[in-house]
């Protein structure tokens, strides 16, 4: 067999292995050694079914753990400082396992849409119609551009190949510059825009999921390295996500929180998500094995883990400024008092009674919550890759533009759209980009997505974001059980200390005056006793009503104590490390990046 054939049935193994998400007819077919390339695109069905493993295999070892310190750790949207902890604090290296798992499987989807797009035109039968080929094409260029827009905005330059067997025969290759893989990755969406339908069956996604990529692929672009946005690129981001507005195709859900329930996979808010197989029937690579790293023992009957996964001090300000923000927060994260119908409905529901807040995005309750359809380290939830929520920030951060603010109608109209459904009041005023940055962080907290924009703004205004990193965000914080209380105005006062140590936030007073000292710890509204309760010194509460101001970030960081983790954010480490045994493998990961050879 040929070279370019024995490529062709590694990747349709891996499609074979991933039927546990497809119908019974399909999987009644003959045995995978009775498939070739020349054989198996005989039908529809076959072609359709061959692109299934980009929206779940292919994404396994990304899904299984990396997602979460990547995309929505890195952004300091929770922390975890038992797990995964290395993306949260900056201490990736090229040896951190995630990320080669990272690595491997986004080039496994970049591998798997190749296969497609060479096979397809080569080896499908005259059976097979030209709107199914079409489709096929455009969801592997669609997927391709969706895995090396993930690797930009993590890597920066990366290895761009169309030809599995080219790669087969000289994987030693040059990286290829960033400007190179997002020209790239647009040209990747253009084409899939082109051929995807209008409306795409199944819950495969059409030309508008394509459109929608594409707007955010050049918004990124219009910044990229350059000294401000190109104006007419800004303008065909509008032009896109208009389109997609005005297509008919998504609407907002009205319940935030159904987002994240099972029961509403493939809503109408889904432009893209990695489509996970039945846990009932599915097989280890092809469901999602997250339940147990997201989720906590006291709502699941399944094996978990993820006790320590709590907000960060940034999420708890953001909260804080806007109590009402409520339905966001409460599909967030578990917050004292909040009552949850759905999760262990068996027994009445569940209310969080903790003075702390553990992640609730992802926890999809126990077994019967999800109407039998869950195993330990098998969720039926859906992840999520673009919702189209993002669509309407798109807009507004391209109408804002280069200005410092704005309060153009239609910038208004699509910021609101995000915060009316949230059941806030619409914003009035002008917006900047900060508000831009508030708004994605609370909209997309906990999606595994935030760390990407942040990336794309870095390198569109690199002082701005690090300025934003290292004295806006208060990284490294790790907050306890009983260290957050509700207050009546729903409101959260806080202390919490630096990883690295254990309640460095406490030190000793004489509050009675008596030559002994009391322990008192700083919050974030007050000096509190061990119980929790604002301390009088000298007939003074010692509360923010009675002048007491401090930040609680800038006062730890003035006194340091040793084993204390600081996490100061770089050009060096925006971007992660390659994963070494690549590094060691191909000299080219010691030079500079070469353009692409974009020869057609």
């Amino acid at each position: 067999m040929k070279a370019k054939n024995i490529f062709s049935m590694m990747v349709l193994a891996g499609v074979v292995l991933a039927m546990g998400s497809c119908k019974e007819d399909f999987l009644d077919r003959p045995p995978l050694h009775q498939y070739t390339a020349e054989t198996y695109y005989a039908s529809d069905d076959a072609v359709i079914k061959a692109t299934e493993p980009l929206y779940n295999k292919a994404w396994s070892y990304y899904n299984n753990n990396a997602i979460i310190g990547m995309g929505s750790l890195r952004a300091n949207d929770a922390m975890n400082p038992y797990q995964n902890a290395e993306f949260a604090l900056f201490q990736t290296t090229g040896l951190t396992e995630d990320v080669a798992h990272a690595w491997s499987s986004m080039y496994t989807v970049v591998t798997f849409a190749n296969a497609l797009l060479n096979n397809i035109p080569q080896y499908c039968y005259p059976e097979v119609s030209e709107s199914v080929k079409n489709q096929a094409l455009g969801e592997a260029y669609l997927m391709r551009g969706v895995a090396y827009f993930y690797m930009l905005r993590s890597w920066g330059p990366v290895i761009l190949y169309e030809d599995n067997d080219e790669v087969a025969r000289n994987p030693i290759r040059p990286l290829n510059t960033e400007e190179s893989v997002l020209q790239f990755v647009i040209r990747d969406f253009e084409r899939a825009a082109e051929l995807l339908p209008e409306t795409g069956k199944d819950n495969h996604p059409s030309l508008y999921a394509a459109k929608a990529f594409l707007a955010k692929a050049l918004l990124a672009q219009s910044g990229w390295n350059k000294t401000s946005r190109d104006e007419q690129t800004l303008r065909r981001v509008v032009s896109l996500c208009d389109e997609v507005i005005n297509s008919g195709k998504y609407s907002l859900l009205d319940d935030y929180e159904n987002l994240f329930r099972p029961q509403y996979n493939d809503n109408e808010e889904t432009i893209l998500a990695m489509r996970w197989a039945d846990p009932l029937v599915g097989s280890w690579g092809d469901v999602n094995a997250l339940v147990p790293t997201l989720t906590f023992s006291e709502v699941t009957d399944v094996s978990a883990w993820g006790n320590n996964l709590q907000v960060s001090v940034d999420m708890l300000d953001y909260y804080n400024e806007e109590p009402a923000d409520s339905f966001r927060l409460r599909g967030t994260f578990f917050s004292q008092g909040r009552y949850y119908s759905y999760i262990r409905s068996e027994d009445g529901g569940y209310t969080y009674t903790k003075k702390w807040m553990q992640n609730k995005k992802g926890v999809v309750g126990t077994t019967a919550d999800c109407d039998g359809h869950l195993k330990s380290q098998a969720s039926p939830l859906n992840t999520y890759i673009m919702r189209y929520a993002d669509v309407f920030l798109i807009k507004a951060e391209a109408l804002l533009g280069n200005q410092e603010q704005t309060d153009d109608a239609e910038a208004l109209a699509a910021f609101n759209a995000l915060r009316l459904r949230a059941k806030l009041p619409a914003r009035t005023n002008p917006i900047t980009f900060a508000d831009i940055i508030r708004e994605r962080r609370i909209e997309f907290c906990m999606e595994y997505c935030n760390w990407y924009d942040f990336v794309t703004w870095y390198r569109w205004k690199p002082q701005y974001m690090l300025n934003f990193f290292n004295n806006t965000q208060h990284r490294a914080f790790q907050i306890q059980e009983n260290d957050i209380i509700r207050n009546v105005d729903n409101t959260f006062s806080y202390t919490g200390f630096p990883v690295g140590t254990w309640y460095f936030s406490t030190w000793d007073y004489d509050v009675t005056g008596d030559g002994q000292n009391d322990e008192i710890r700083y919050w974030n509204d007050g000096l509190r006793d061990t119980n929790g309760k604002i301390v009088t010194i000298n007939g003074v509460p010692q509360d923010i009503a009675h002048g007491y101001k401090f930040n609680l970030d800038s006062l730890i960081r003035t006194k340091i104590p040793d084993g204390a983790v600081t996490v100061t954010l770089t050009e060096s480490n925006i971007f992660m490390p390659y994963p070494e045994s690549d590094v060691l493998q191909n000299d080219y990961f010691h030079k500079d990046p070469v353009a692409y050879d974009f020869n057609d």
